[in-house]
């Protein structure tokens, strides 16, 4: 079992810039694929970035390449989604997941833990 809980969600004028964090318990963090998604009222739940278990790896939406970083830190047990230029179209709740097996994916089926999310709102 693991346990995520995100941070760092708040208020932000566009173009301005946030940082998430998620913070794992339980298993070995380092043995997990990590995963930020979002979901806007009336959507879908939407892949925005990913990470393998090293962090060598990542990949992102293309919605959201080029201004949105995705980084985690083993020895800390926390993953990080720094978003910077954000829009109002960035608005949602953002959460973090975790799957086994360490590669990136990108489907939210194919992750098998939640954290209960962090709200996100930009402004125009």
């Amino acid at each position: 079992q693991v346990q995520l809980v995100e941070s760092g969600g708040g208020l932000v004028q566009a173009g301005g810039s946030l940082r998430l964090s998620c913070a794992a318990s339980g298993r070995t963090f380092s043995g997990y694929a990590m995963g930020w998604f979002r979901q806007a009222p009336g959507k879908e739940r939407e892949f925005v970035a990913a990470i393998n278990w090293s962090g060598g790896t990542t990949y992102y939406a293309d919605s959201v390449k080029g201004r949105f970083t995705i980084s985690r830190d083993n020895a800390k047990n926390t993953v990080y989604l720094q978003m910077n230029s954000l829009k109002p179209e960035d608005t949602a709740v953002y959460y973090c997941a975790a799957r086994g097996g360490g590669g990136v994916r990108i489907f939210p089926r194919e992750y098998d833990y939640w954290g209960q999310g962090t709200q996100v709102t930009v402004s125009s």
